[in-house]
């Protein structure tokens, strides 16, 4: 099974952000691939939220949604379109930070909010607060795409595991992570933590990245990688942007897990007796 990934520099403009995304969508399918996976915020990245206010839609209304419908549906491909900012879901004006399985006749199969908001400050003096503009999801999601059955996140979910036991217990044997990481916490934990996801459930991971500096002035970590069900890297992007392949041996995930049957060895863990 041949995935594409790619990875984006995504800017202030929907119109040429959609642009990008129906581009590397014709080379996925030019390419082989049966499955295109792009990063978080892949319609918009803007963090002037009065500019960025001017170009949020819902869903029914977002323009690069209708693009990459229509992109998948000329192409003949699936697309999980890792997160879009969309605005009029909530009656507190928040925003939700949504992620799209589109199939290749250009229906959605699978949406997916992102349930962990980053709410840190940095050591590098950055401070981010996604709370004050965003609302969080509520559920896990999963999609059964060619690629497999598919367990769907989003960037800061990566640090919590116990999302994604509840996603292969559910029965995903892949895992989309896609990201906007900063370079400091790139640096310091992305290779690590996407490689712990595939280990301990012995799945494999597509975790398409954001790369660069920014038209808003950010500058994300990039390295898009893919990780097999052992724990290793089919593909490492480094820091260019554009779309590139992998091939999925999608018995691999059985082989693994026969030979090491973590998943299998869960138990609940009741709370811990204080002496």
């Amino acid at each position: 099974m041949r995935v594409a990934v790619y990875q984006a520099r995504t800017g202030i403009d929907p119109e040429a952000n959609a642009r990008d995304l129906t581009d590397a969508v014709r080379k996925a399918a030019g390419g082989g691939a049966a499955m295109l996976f792009t990063p978080e915020m892949s319609g918009l990245l803007d963090r002037d939220r009065g500019r960025a206010s001017r170009n949020l839609c819902s869903e029914a209304d977002d323009p690069v949604l209708a693009a990459i419908r229509e992109a998948a549906k000329q192409a003949g491909i699936w697309v999980h379109l890792g997160s879009l900012a969309l605005a009029g879901e909530r009656g507190d004006g928040r925003l939700v930070n949504r992620g799209f399985v589109v199939d290749d006749a250009g229906a959605i199969r699978a949406r997916y909010d992102k349930i962990h908001l980053f709410d840190v400050d940095l050591p590098t003096g950055e401070s981010w607060r996604e709370s004050a503009a965003y609302a969080p999801g509520e559920r896990p999601a999963l999609a059964d795409t060619p690629a497999g059955m598919l367990g769907l996140s989003v960037c800061y979910d990566l640090r919590f595991p116990d999302l994604y036991r509840t996603l292969t217990d559910a029965g995903a044997a892949l895992l989309a992570i896609p990201a906007a990481f900063t370079v400091p916490t790139g640096e310091a934990h992305w290779h690590i933590l996407l490689r712990a996801r595939a280990i301990e459930a012995g799945v494999f991971v597509v975790a398409a990245a954001q790369s660069g500096r920014h038209e808003d002035g950010r500058e994300t970590y990039g390295h898009s990688l893919v990780v097999d069900p052992w724990g290793r890297v089919l593909l490492d992007m480094g820091g260019e942007v554009g779309v590139a392949f992998a091939e999925l041996d999608l018995a691999q995930v059985d082989e693994v897990r026969s030979r090491l049957p973590a998943i299998r060895h869960r138990r609940p863990i009741p709370a811990p007796i204080l002496s």
